[in-house]
């Protein structure tokens, strides 16, 4: 059989459960939670006690914070009155000493500061040119012989008459060959305009060298700028350096065009441009192949001339033993050779005696026209500065030697002025005035 489920006990209730007949309906409540009497408001939750804290031995026991009064408040705006703070008093000022009076004081002078020039290569210098140039127009006629160069090769005739018989007299111990010996050397002044000779001259006899690259560099587009001014092809002519510390230039054979290592390095290129516009007055002229070609024919004049100048020393120095007796036989040896000579040639002998003077004085004609050429393609003021540099080297020359203790100069005489190939400085530059006064 199946049991029926137990029966879940009955709890008594203050007044018997409310499903049992007869029982009181009365509603049913919590008991009520006990209150917190220090906190009547908040009945639901119950403050913790209140633990007594420890504190440092020989500290007073904690004592909790009292509430800090507010601060009374003080009236703001723009017209409020500002509480004023006492000040504390300034101390009474010390007496001080009286300052001493100021004691004039004198006015440093101020001198004039002089200008630092600038450098050489600098585009602010006076004398630099620019050196940028399109169409260059070429002239028609390249050179020309002008009179210093005839001159020049007029005076050098009598030189070429001696040269010619001492390579007869010489021609003469080849007996039939020694025509030929006649000819080769006639025809040999023509190496003057040849290329290769002209090198191996420039090189052994002038001491030149070829420009490095940046020589090059510097020294084509100034010569650019002086050939195209004069309407010249610069492609003729050759550009060398010598290596010296001096301020020079040279213009030698037929188109050789030379300048020192100092003149690259030190001029501004306008003043460099000026030397080489010299030199090239020199080429333009005809000074420069006439004088080497004038040189060349007169060399075996110069040699036997240079031979019997010798000879006849030795003699003399043998003749002074035999007393003056010897000395006198000597000179009537020498005084009849002398006048036989100059008998057959006609007096040629005399010219050649005062050719070095005439030679002399054509070469200063054409430094002035080689100056003349400079000026006349603008470089007039710059060749005036470079003519006043060498007049300070010459003159820093003279005294390096007077102070090396080789004695006082030797003044210039009216021969040795005679026998210059170049004019002095103040005759270079009264010849320049016309071309640097100012155009009206």
């Amino acid at each position: 059989m199946t049991q029926p489920p137990p029966t879940p006990p009955e709890y008594p209730g203050p007044t018997g459960r409310p499903d049992q007949p007869g029982a009181a309906q009365v509603p049913h409540q919590a008991p009520p939670y006990p209150q917190n009497p220090q906190n009547p408001q908040n009945p639901q939750y119950a403050q913790y006690p209140q633990y007594p804290q420890q504190t440092a031995p020989g500290a007073s026991p904690y004592v909790p914070p009292q509430a800090t009064p507010a601060p009374p408040q003080y009236p703001t705006g723009p017209t409020a009155p500002q509480p004023a703070y006492p000040q504390a008093a300034a101390p009474p000022p010390y007496p001080h000493a009286p300052a001493p009076p100021p004691y004039p004081q004198a006015a440093a002078p101020s001198y004039p500061q002089a200008a630092v020039p600038p450098p050489p290569g600098s585009p602010l210098h006076p004398h630099h040119i620019s050196t940028d140039r399109g169409r260059v127009h070429i002239a028609g006629q390249q050179r020309r012989t002008d009179a210093a160069a005839f001159g020049n090769l007029l005076l050098h005739l009598p030189n070429f008459l001696c040269s010619l018989v001492v390579v007869t007299l010489v021609s003469l111990l080849l007996g039939d060959f020694g025509i030929l010996l006649i000819l080769a050397w006639l025809a040999s002044g023509a190496l003057v305009f040849h290329r290769p000779t002209e090198s191996a001259l420039a090189r052994h006899l002038l001491r030149l060298r070829y420009p490095t690259p940046q020589e090059r560099a510097t020294l084509e587009p100034v010569w650019r700028e002086v050939t195209a001014r004069a309407g010249v092809d610069g492609r003729t002519y050759e550009l060398w350096v010598e290596d010296s510390d001096s301020l020079n230039a040279v213009a030698a054979a037929g188109h050789i065009v030379g300048v020192t290592r100092f003149a690259m390095n030190n001029l501004p290129n306008g003043e460099l441009a000026a030397v080489m516009a010299h030199e090239l007055g020199h080429h333009v002229g005809g000074h420069a192949w006439s004088g080497l070609l004038g040189y060349w024919y007169a060399l075996p004049g110069r040699i036997a001339w240079r031979l019997l100048r010798a000879v006849t020393g030795f003699l003399f120095q043998v003749s002074r033993a035999f007393s003056c007796i010897g000395v006198a036989f000597f000179g009537v040896c020498v005084g009849g050779l002398a006048l036989a000579t100059i008998t057959s040639l006609y007096g040629l002998p005399l010219l050649v005696l005062g050719m070095p003077y005439a030679l002399a004085a054509v070469g200063r004609r054409s430094e002035l026209r080689a100056d003349r050429h400079a000026a006349a393609l603008g470089f007039a003021p710059m060749l005036a500065a470079v003519l006043d540099k060498l007049h300070q080297q010459e003159q820093l020359r003279t005294a390096a030697l007077t102070a090396a203790g080789q004695g006082a100069p030797v003044p210039e005489t009216a021969a040795s002025r005679l026998l210059s190939s170049h004019p002095d400085y103040h005759t270079r530059l009264h010849h320049l005035q016309q071309y640097l006064q100012p155009t009206r």
